[in-house]
């Protein structure tokens, strides 16, 4: 997946989780964001990422989204490989 294509997919999972009374709550005591920073940080590929590291989390999230959005169920997680931190490690 390309990078411009992952940060759709996160915004779009942002959205998802902001329209959730919830999630939503959750979401911004673990990522310690603002209401009012959401907007700017929307852009920031790293908290793109952390978007989707959240949304990762729980796997009843994950297919909640992409049924609603038309996604495939993978692709939040390739998605999250193409934004920063989401190389696979490789640790030999």
């Amino acid at each position: 997946m390309q990078p411009e294509v992952a940060q759709t997919l996160a915004i779009q999972a942002l959205g998802w989780i902001a329209a959730d009374d919830e999630i939503f709550p959750v979401f911004l005591t673990a990522s310690g964001t603002g209401i009012a920073e959401l907007r700017s940080r929307a852009t920031d590929p790293d908290f793109l990422a952390a978007v989707l590291d959240f949304l990762l989390q729980d796997d009843r999230w994950v297919v909640a989204f992409c049924d609603a959005e038309g996604h495939p169920y993978t692709a939040p997680q390739a998605a999250r490989a193409a934004l920063p931190g989401g190389a696979v490690m490789n640790w030999t």
